[in-house]
């Protein structure tokens, strides 16, 4: 058995395609919901139809499933993508909270959710540390 991370073991232990897309709209769900947010969303558009298709897309494929944002959309890099942005701790923390509230309602074991939500703080903190990188130049 493969251990996640490896190959598409990610990927398969999400669920493939729907698993990653209900993660997704329960990310933006709780976003929506959540006032320690709403700095975060304000950096999306209203309509969130486009970031949930880039999001889901992403994350297929970051996960060890089919690239499917690059067929769409081409290369990505996640820190120069969002740098943009002001994004500093309470942005990050607002979106890895998201995050780990989407993780709660998966029926994922709690030994991948514990590891997905550890591999997410990763791109996090370097989104965060591209954005105040941008501010400071």
């Amino acid at each position: 058995m493969l251990q996640y991370g490896q190959q598409d073991a990610s990927f398969q232990a999400a669920g493939g395609y729907e698993g990653v897309r209900q993660l997704v709209d329960d990310f933006y769900q709780i976003m929506d919901e959540h006032a320690d947010a709403v700095a975060v969303r304000r950096l999306h558009a209203e309509d969130l139809s486009s970031a949930r298709d880039k999001l889901t897309r992403f994350l297929c494929g970051w996960l060890g499933g089919p690239r499917l944002y690059l067929e769409r959309y081409g290369q990505i890099n996640l820190p120069s993508f969002h740098a943009h942005w002001s994004i500093d701790e309470a942005e990050r923390d607002a979106w890895l909270n998201c995050m780990a509230g989407a993780l709660e309602r998966q029926p994922w074991s709690a030994e991948f959710k514990a590891y997905l939500f550890q591999q997410l703080r990763v791109p996090a903190e370097r989104v965060m540390q591209a954005s105040q990188a941008t501010r400071r130049s």
